[in-house]
């Protein structure tokens, strides 16, 4: 119904009004019909507002193709809300990343250790072999003994020195991940801005008188192109009987 109906059927006879008014028994069936609805819908929606608040805040499904309207304050979409999670998250996956790192380095440290000892008793054969192949020149075991250990020795101070560059390459990168902390300080600084102008927002919109008691917003203005048929035939009907018990 648009506009224009509705301004005729209020500018006609209401008598005529009366007549289309359902019976006392029929509305105490409707009503009746209606507490019985009621009973049977969530007990958390006890209105129409209500009902439409939990359409919104559950049935929201985002899409790519639109750009409005924005998504429902839920907690996924809180802006805050996020960003403490991103925070806390961040700071938890850092520290789990430092205890591997400093695990790591412990593994480390425990071969260099291994493999000094490995050296020192590889410097005893060497020594042995020397004297033992300048008393007996012609056993030729005691000179290639003599030399598989020196090649050992090579290796292993090899092993030696990968493992101490390992150490501090684990240095550096724990000393790359303190930046963790400084991403961390940054975005708490964007929090505590976003948070003093949500308050500042909400200090300066508002009002002396309590949103309860204000009256609702028209639904449709003369001049509005896109609420002309806003109107339905129960809201016809329901301005019809307030009209008659007048």
């Amino acid at each position: 119904m648009t506009q224009e109906e509705l301004d005729a059927l209020m500018a006609g006879d209401l008598d005529d009004a009366d007549e289309t008014l359902p019976s006392p028994v029929a509305l105490d069936e409707e009503s009746d019909e209606g507490l019985n609805v009621q009973e049977n819908q969530e007990p958390d929606i006890q209105s129409d507002e209500d009902l439409a608040h939990h359409k919104l805040m559950h049935e929201y499904r985002p899409s790519s193709t639109m750009s409005w309207p924005p998504p429902p304050p839920t907690d996924d979409h809180k802006m805050v809300h996020q960003l403490d999670d991103v925070t806390k998250d961040s700071e938890i996956k850092a520290t789990q990343v430092f205890d591997k790192l400093e695990t790591v380095n412990n593994f480390m440290m425990s071969a260099e250790e291994n493999a000094k000892e490995v050296i020192k008793l590889i410097e005893s054969n060497i020594a042995l072999f020397e004297t033992l192949v300048t008393k007996f020149p012609k056993i030729e075991q005691f000179q290639n003994a003599l030399d598989d250990n020196k090649t050992m020795k090579v290796r292993v101070e090899d092993m030696l020195m990968n493992a101490q560059m390992a150490e501090d390459e684990i240095m550096m990168t724990m000393d790359i991940m303190q930046y963790q902390d400084i991403h961390r300080q940054k975005i708490e600084r964007v929090i505590n801005v976003m948070r003093a102008l949500s308050k500042y927002m909400s200090a300066l919109f508002e009002g002396a008188k309590d949103d309860t008691k204000r009256v609702s917003s028209a639904v449709h203005i003369h001049g509005d192109e896109t609420t002309e048929d806003v109107v339905s035939n129960e809201d016809i009907e329901a301005l019809i009987a307030s009209l008659g018990k007048k």
